[in-house]
């Protein structure tokens, strides 16, 4: 098996490899085209080892398995965990109650939006909003902060923020305060074996992981190089069992909060189930949920996040937040030129600025809750 994933990845490396000489002479191995360049390699490899396997949809997420062993049944997930079998509170119309996932607000919450590997630009937020101090540590008392995703991909720092972000939750909670770190598209994206956006900055990062028993065989099927990026992420393995201790879509205080959005369809299904059911998978002990995996699953989903939401969007935006008891909606995933915005009357927020340095670094910026005062925190970022 392993020379079947082997050879389309050295076809793609070949073809890339034909045009040393162009990039020799015109661009001097910038690092713009070494990431061009990268990219394309692993677009193309995933491409070709995915011939023989179903095409991914046109639009909304790519379930391209650049690696991944096809997905098992749903299985019946584990105590305390929702069933799967079909929600009938959904089918009377009533929603299920929000538990597991709803934590009691605070004084003063921030939000912090999408990372994208650049650890600088991590620390400069969580300085900004009084989480750590210069080492690193927790200095923010009873302060709740709430990451919705998107840790992972397109920088070179995703095990050390993974890493300082766990350590940062421990500490919050010795503190009494909180560190809650969301699920985004591309932390799934990488369970899925989609490693597209994995820079080569970061390939080695997880060179030293072995496979879990239950990541053992998908990460075998990899390219060498991707390895080790498998045995963490795939499901069972070390870092996805991490990622699986977190949720997808939580509600603190009076706000929810999601990395793409919650719609109806998900508040009827269940938000814990939601919760239950990607932990499960993570864990290597269920398949991929696929109302979570779907275009407008909570970490797809872009309706709330247009510069002007619909009509629809907004009276759906306004059953959701009736349903879970909430005033307001949090969300990152889709960068917002001008910074943090809001939309449907200020009932939801967009606070993924593109603070990483992908997007060439622009504003770090958060947004605060403090009773019913939101306000935007911001600092002009430092050149890396």
């Amino acid at each position: 098996m392993q020379a079947e994933v082997d050879l389309p990845w050295a076809v793609a490396r070949g073809i890339v490899d034909a045009v040393g000489d162009y990039e020799s002479k015109c661009f001097s191995a910038s690092d713009v085209w070494r990431r061009v360049r990268w990219a394309f390699v692993t677009s193309l490899a995933g491409a070709l080892m995915s011939c023989q396997r179903s095409p991914a949809p046109e639009s909304g997420p790519t379930l391209q398995a650049t690696a991944a062993a096809k997905p098992a049944q749903r299985a019946a997930t584990t105590s305390g965990a929702a069933s799967s079998k079909p929600n009938a509170a959904s089918a009377s119309g009533e929603f299920p109650r929000v538990v597991a996932a709803r934590y009691p607000g605070g004084p003063r919450i921030v939000a912090i939006g999408d990372l994208h590997g650049d650890l600088r630009a991590t620390r400069d937020v969580l300085q900004l909003v009084g989480a750590i101090d210069a080492k690193g540590a927790w200095v923010g008392g009873n302060l709740i902060v709430v990451q919705t995703g998107d840790q992972l991909d397109r920088g070179d720092d995703e095990r050390e923020i993974l890493d300082l972000l766990e350590n940062l939750r421990d500490q919050a909670k010795k503190a009494g305060g909180a560190m809650i770190v969301l699920n985004g598209n591309h932390e799934l994206m990488n369970a899925q074996g989609d490693f597209r956006y994995v820079t080569p900055g970061a390939v080695g990062d997880f060179r030293d992981v072995q496979p879990a028993p239950r990541a053992a065989a998908g990460a075998a099927r990899v390219p060498p190089a991707l390895a080790g990026r498998a045995a963490a992420f795939f499901p069972g393995g070390k870092y996805a069992r991490l990622l699986a201790s977190r949720e997808t879509i939580a509600i603190v205080g009076d706000s929810v909060f999601a990395h793409g959005g919650v719609h109806l369809t998900h508040v009827r299904y269940g938000i814990d189930r939601i919760n239950s059911e990607v932990s499960a998978w993570l864990n290597g002990k269920g398949g991929e949920p696929s109302v979570v995996v779907a275009a407008e699953g909570p970490v797809w989903s872009r309706a709330f996040s247009l510069p002007k939401p619909s009509d629809e969007a907004c009276e759906e935006l306004g059953q959701v937040l009736a349903a879970l008891g909430v005033k307001r909606m949090i969300v990152g995933h889709t960068v917002q030129e001008a910074g943090i915005t809001s939309a449907c009357g200020d009932r939801v927020w967009r606070i993924d600025v593109g603070m990483s340095s992908y997007y060439r670094g622009r504003e770090v910026m958060a947004l605060q809750v403090r009773g019913d005062e939101v306000e935007v925190l911001r600092k002009v970022k430092t050149s890396h």
